[in-house]
């Protein structure tokens, strides 16, 4: 299996004969969505990247139920299931001080978020992990609205990097990749001249520490796409990947999901691209579809008792305060129950990737699918598929069917 900064490379070279790839980095959050990308990777003879973040995936199970090397396990069981030899990457996103959600809330200081990280990074590497993005981007120490020093941005991304492949080379594993940067605000590096900057320090140190081997093959930027925005803006990446390339990078997009114009990302040169919660809500969706068709079966079926699946779920959500994080100014004084029908559909469906491990939503959910086994050859291979199909999107706009054909070609 080619190293990502070897398929980096052979992106870069096949671009200049007119072949255009842009790689999928799908974000693993929930078991579902994992299997679905394996079998969408199978279907389409492409790789696939599979981007963890440390709330999903992480020494103390993350949301997902998965350590580093749990999750990397399941991964293989995927491919064994669907007998595919072909190339998955695990891979970290945003590994950073205070980018866990655990670390602000519980007070850490730098130094403590710092050490936590390490010891995340430690995991990662012991469990295989191909790609690490170090994201030193957010600082708790500074005052609201204040901006992180570019300088100190690419200190804390040095030093983490120092440390991985010191980790790496002490447990004898072989050389993994890099990715650096951040689309966010925060991060600072929106701006051109901040993100010509933070490369020429990273450049400086890297060199200085013999690390330039660590260069990393992909850099997160602003192109247009944030949390709130899907325009995705073709000419800064064409920009900002001139500036990149002759140091054998890409640029990744973050906050892929939904875009509206997703062929636009192999024409400007774009390296990769992470998609996450769009893959939720179409499990959630799908999830929604078979318990309309389940309420129909317990009409024509009354021995039939219902699951109860859907209010098991928004009742999960609700109980995590995890639909908190998404609270508008205008809401402040309300309880969930007072917020219309449509803004409590929008949350259950954003928040349902925190609580699909519930043990209660678990248990609905294994219900739900008996229930509906009685009509359907099967209710979880409903959900899978509706999940492909989405995942399908952005294979076919990236151009990654049938890409391991010419991305393994020696030619």
């Amino acid at each position: 299996m080619l190293r990502l900064s070897e398929l980096i490379r052979k992106l870069i070279d096949l671009r200049s004969k007119g072949i255009q790839i842009t790689l999928l980095a799908v974000c693993p959050n929930s078991e579902a969505v994992l299997e679905a990308a394996v079998a969408a990777a199978v279907r389409a003879n492409a790789p696939m990247l599979f981007a963890a973040t440390l709330n999903q995936v992480d020494r103390d199970g993350g949301y997902t139920g998965w350590t580093q090397e749990t999750f990397v396990k399941a991964l293989k069981l995927y491919a064994a299931q669907y007998d595919w030899p072909g190339p998955l990457y695990p891979c970290l996103d945003h590994g950073g001080p205070w980018l866990k959600d655990m670390h602000p809330l519980q007070g850490h200081s730098l130094a403590e978020t710092m050490d936590e990280v390490k010891m995340s990074l430690t995991a990662s590497l012991k469990a295989g992990y191909n790609l690490l993005h170090i994201d030193p981007t957010v600082d708790r120490t500074l005052l609201p609205g204040e901006a992180i020093n570019i300088s100190v941005v690419a200190d804390r991304t040095v030093e983490l990097i120092a440390y991985a492949e010191q980790e790496r080379i002490r447990l004898e594993l072989p050389p993994v990749d890099y990715e650096v940067g951040t689309e966010e605000v925060h991060g600072g590096l929106v701006d051109r001249k901040n993100f010509d900057t933070f490369l020429k320090i990273l450049k400086k140190q890297l060199t200085e520490r013999q690390l330039m081997h660590a260069w990393p093959c992909f850099i997160v930027a602003k192109v247009g796409t944030d949390l709130h925005t899907s325009f995705f803006d073709p000419a800064a990446a064409e920009n900002l990947t001139e500036m990149v390339r002759q140091d054998g990078s890409l640029i990744k997009g973050h906050y892929t999901d939904w875009v509206d114009n997703p062929e636009a990302y192999p024409s400007s040169g774009m390296g990769g691209a992470n998609v996450g919660p769009e893959f939720t809500a179409v499990e959630y969706r799908a999830l929604q579809q078979i318990c309309l068709k389940e309420a129909i079966l317990c009409q024509s079926r009354p021995e039939v008792s219902p699951s109860g699946f859907m209010e098991t779920l928004k009742k999960a959500v609700v109980d995590s305060e995890r639909w908190e994080k998404w609270r508008q100014p205008d809401e402040e004084s309300l309880v969930f129950e007072e917020l219309s029908n449509e803004r409590r559909d929008w949350l259950v469906q954003t928040g349902a990737r925190y609580i699909w491990t519930n043990k209660e939503v678990l248990r609905a959910r294994a219900r739900l699918y008996h229930n509906l086994e009685k009509v359907m050859p099967s209710p979880h291979q409903f959900v899978i598929e509706e999940i492909v199909r989405s995942i399908d999107k952005y294979i076919s706009a990236f151009n990654l069917f049938d890409s391991l054909f010419v991305l393994e070609s020696r030619e």
